[in-house]
């Protein structure tokens, strides 16, 4: 059972990986605890709390686990509930819905002291021909070239305020480099739509789920922040408080995570202490390859101007 990823330990690693990749790969596996029961631990990327695309990757790992190897993830409908501790487990408790002729439905709670912190149902389906199309690729800069997140960091890193440097420098598994970067230190009112490009640090195994599963898990990064952008405000702005609701993906076609994947991202509302953001992710030959949206948080906390 699985999606070719989870029922053994991981096969056909290219060469070395760094720690931080690993480690995540490691924690993707999960431990079967019981039939449709998963206990998870996290990773500390420096945010003082469990990164919401960690526990939905985890999420489509447990359910996966309980799917046919034939069927592959094609969508995802999720909800954050709390915040996650990273120094405690998480338990996941998989609900086999429905086991069809081409589709299999799962529903996953998340749990962490004894409270759901995350939902999630996920569709799988058998590999099947059908009609073509799809959005074409925004012309942009190719990755060549382009700072990296961290890089960008490391050259302001005497300007970041001490209790985020941390956050800023720590090493991540995913490589982001952003065709606009963007001053979180002297934010502008700019247009809600931004493009960055994805690639995990080192070579990944061939298996086509550890890809899907990578994906998910990146696609919560620079994600939310892209609604912030119209009102001259960023992450780093005192008085803000931003937290992921909810989050759905779809899946279109094959790819790799570990060569550039374009991530096109734009805001088309925000109201009522909301914001919602829509993304795309290409490769780098233009096919689009998975879409994602989101609505979150983006509560003003800020003082009234005198």
């Amino acid at each position: 059972m699985g999606d070719g990823l989870l029922s053994g330990p991981f096969t056909g690693y290219p060469g070395p990986m760094p720690t931080v990749l690993s480690e995540l790969l490691d924690l993707l596996r999960l431990e079967r605890i019981e039939q449709n029961l998963f206990r998870g631990q996290s990773q500390d990327l420096g945010w003082g709390s469990v990164f919401g695309g960690q526990v939905l990757g985890q999420a489509l790992s447990a359910a996966a686990q309980t799917v046919p190897a034939d069927r592959a993830v094609h969508s995802l409908h999720s909800y954050f509930l709390r915040s996650g501790n990273v120094a405690k487990p998480i338990v996941y408790d998989v609900e086999c819905i429905r086991d069809g002729g081409s589709f299999t439905t799962r529903r996953v709670v998340a749990i962490q002291d004894g409270q759901p912190i995350f939902s999630m149902a996920a569709s799988f389906q058998v590999e099947e021909p059908g009609f073509e199309h799809a959005d074409a690729m925004p012309v942009v800069p190719g990755p060549d070239g382009l700072l990296s997140e961290r890089e960008a960091a490391l050259r302001v890193a005497d300007r970041i305020p001490p209790h985020l440097l941390t956050m800023a420098l720590a090493e991540r598994p995913i490589e982001i480099r952003p065709v606009q970067p963007v001053n979180l230190l002297k934010p502008r009112p700019q247009e809600p739509v931004r493009q960055l490009w994805y690639r995990a640090t080192e070579p990944l195994p061939d298996d086509p789920a550890v890809h899907r599963y990578l994906c998910a898990y990146a696609s919560d990064f620079n994600f939310l922040i892209t609604a912030l952008q119209p009102h001259g405000v960023s992450i780093l702005t005192p008085g803000l408080q931003l937290a992921s609701l909810d989050h759905a993906m779809w899946f279109h076609r094959p790819f790799r995570f570990d060569e550039w994947l374009l991530y096109d991202i734009d805001s088309s509302s925000a109201s009522g202490a909301r914001g919602l953001v829509h993304g795309r992710f290409f490769r780098q030959d233009g096919t689009l390859v998975a879409t994602v949206m989101q609505e979150g948080l983006i509560r003003d906390r800020r003082a009234p101007s005198a």
